[in-house]
């Protein structure tokens, strides 16, 4: 996707910095990219844009000449919640920085800053505004959707009242079912519904309703006039004995199985089509009538009417009047096509509220998160930043240092000029003073102290999961979570185990970079329980894999190669085990193994 199609056309960018220099900068930068890009020098210059223009994306100094950054975030969330808005700033300061992610700021950028920085802020911030505007969007849609099921209960009467204010399919499927074989209904004797799979490779038997024999049907007619049973009561007695496996129908229905690749066969034939088909006496015009089809049904006389929506053939009705042997008239086979064409748009209702609702939970959860952790993945870049400087540092300071602090220290025993000597020991001390300062910020990031409490696992994945859910998304990596609910509660450190994850899962994300599969699982034993967290990336050499943990070592062209070394301390302080290694198709498996019990 490009950059500009992340905003519509009549939204603009707004650089609010009194710098020229700035704005001018930013403005080759986005302009090159097909924004729009305007300019305010001040806090009353924004505002007046702001009344007139659609602002997508706000890049809003602190350090403004009438107003201060800050405060303008505060009326901004309230007031323009579509906005984005990313604070730009002349201090590097962290807790500056959290402060404003607190406010609501999307992101924080300091200057002077990398195009590259620049670029990945702005694509990430107008892609997270862009799911935010979609989960509404897809809110609107539903709302309309459940409009159109209102539409369509006032033109189908009680028969949609039935069927389409039900969310669960297969309560529609009940419902459709009733409607064709109950009085107020189209009253066929027996239906039967089949429904293609979800990759529309087989037409598998759902459900049917009616009776087996005269003397069952004259029983269920007898007890609807004699109890005055309505429609909506129908379908309730048939929900309540929808689970008999024993009922002929129904045995009749689930025994019918017809790949979709079987074009000959007459039930495939009218789905492709999408023509009705009236068999009588076994015989069809223009379509051959399958044996099997008649054997199984029992019946050479029925009805099949295909169901399909726009984009998608759903599968057929079958009706017929086994009991009666009423023939099917012309008039039968129309209202049944418009039943049908109804039924048709309360099953793809039923998929695209299903899709819909389980898409709207999976933004939704994934908005939570980043809500719920902008410090977490704050706190996750600084660890990254410090990585990164501390590699630098030990690997182009270290050695030289321990050189001249060495030499130094060599020669204070081999002269005697105390001039000469006062020198040679302030070289020994002021190299000593670097390789400790090296030292410590080495050990920056590993010197937390752990506070272990009883913490639930599945959640603290989940969590994690969500976290990198837009970044495998972009990517193309679709994920499986295999949990068996509830799952342990363990006596961990919850961030950390946390911060645990979120690298294991970093490092297999980065292995995807052209999408993949990420499956995540867990495997309990008597005293332990292993978090398996497999990628179907390129993997790694084994020689590589066994010096995988090993601080500062890393086979990317960006990084620090202290991630894993991170999770190997996190996992030792919990007293388990961590391990890589190379998958059965290729990829790579990581292991983090605890205790159940863990002191």
């Amino acid at each position: 996707m490009q950059l500009t199609e992340l905003i519509n056309p009549d939204e603009v960018i707004v650089v609010v910095d009194d710098s020229q220099d700035i704005f001018l900068l930013f403005q080759e930068f986005l302009s090159r990219q097909g924004f729009t890009v305007l300019h305010a020098a001040t806090a009353a210059e924004f505002y007046h844009i702001l009344h007139n223009r659609k602002v997508a994306l706000a890049l809003l100094d602190i350090g403004l000449p009438d107003r201060n950054g800050t405060e303008i975030l505060e009326d901004l969330v309230v007031h323009y919640p579509d906005m984005a808005i990313i604070m730009i700033t002349g201090t590097d300061d962290l807790q500056t920085a959290l402060f404003c992610l607190r406010l609501g700021a999307d992101d924080y950028l300091t200057k002077p800053m990398r195009l590259a920085d620049f670029n990945h802020a702005i694509k990430i911030t107008l892609e997270k505004r862009r799911l935010i505007l979609d989960n509404r969007l897809y809110q609107q849609q539903l709302e309309a959707t459940n409009f159109r099921t209102q539409l369509l209960h006032q033109l189908n009467l009680k028969m949609n009242s039935a069927y389409l204010s039900s969310t669960e399919l297969n309560d529609v499927l009940q419902a459709i079912l009733v409607g064709i074989t109950a009085g107020e209904g189209l009253r066929f004797n027996r239906a039967f519904l089949a429904l293609f799979d979800q990759d529309a490779q087989t037409l598998q038997g759902r459900l049917a309703i009616g009776p087996s024999s005269r003397e069952e049907a004259g029983l269920v007619w007898e007890s609807i006039q004699t109890k005055n049973l309505h429609l909506n009561d129908i379908i309730q007695n048939f929900k309540n004995s929808a689970s008999n496996d024993n009922q002929e129908v129904n045995r009749i229905i689930r025994s019918l199985s017809i790949p979709a690749s079987d074009q000959e066969h007459t039930l495939i034939r009218a789905c492709a089509e999408r023509k009705s088909v009236l068999v009588e006496n076994g015989q069809a015009k223009d379509y051959p009538v399958t044996p099997q089809l008649l054997e199984l049904l029992q019946e050479d006389t029925f009805i099949i009417v295909p169901l399909f929506s726009p984009n998608q053939s759903l599968g057929v009705l079958i009706a017929d009047n086994f009991i009666t042997r009423h023939p099917i008239s012309d008039s039968d086979i129309s209202d049944l096509e418009i039943f049908a064409s109804q039924a048709s748009l309360a099953i793809e209702h039923s998929y695209l509220y299903t899709e819909m609702l389980n898409k709207m939970h999976e933004l939704e959860a994934v908005t939570q998160e980043l809500e719920k952790n902008k410090d977490l993945l704050v706190e996750a870049e600084r660890y990254a930043a410090i990585g990164h400087m501390s590699a630098q540092l030990v690997h182009a300071i270290r050695n030289p240092i321990t050189s001249i602090g060495g030499t130094a220290r060599l020669l204070t025993r081999k002269v005697d000029d105390p001039d000469i000597l006062k020198f040679l020991n302030m070289m020994a001390l002021d190299a000593s003073k670097i390789e400790s300062t090296l030292e410590d910020l080495f050990n920056f990031v590993t010197d937390n102290k752990t506070e272990k409490t009883l913490q639930p696992l599945y959640p603290l994945i989940r969590k994690s999961v969500m976290l990198l859910y837009g970044t495998m998304k972009k990517q193309g990596i679709d994920y499986h979570l295999e949990l068996n609910e509830p799952g342990p509660s363990l006596c961990i450190d919850s961030q950390k185990i946390r911060q645990m994850i979120l690298h294991l899962l970093r490092n297999s994300i980065e292995a995807m970079p052209d999408g993949g599969l990420l499956q995540i699982s867990i495997r309990q034993e008597a005293d332990s329980i292993a978090i398996i967290i497999a990628d179907s990336g390129k993997g790694m050499l084994n020689g590589t894999l066994a010096k995988a943990a090993d601080p500062f070592f890393t086979t990317k062209i960006y990084g620090t190669g202290m991630g894993l070394t991170l999770v190997k301390k996190i996992v030792e302080e919990h007293q388990g085990t961590f391990s890589l290694q190379p998958g059965t198709s290729g990829g790579t498996v990581a292991i983090v193994t605890l205790p159940m019990n863990i002191d």
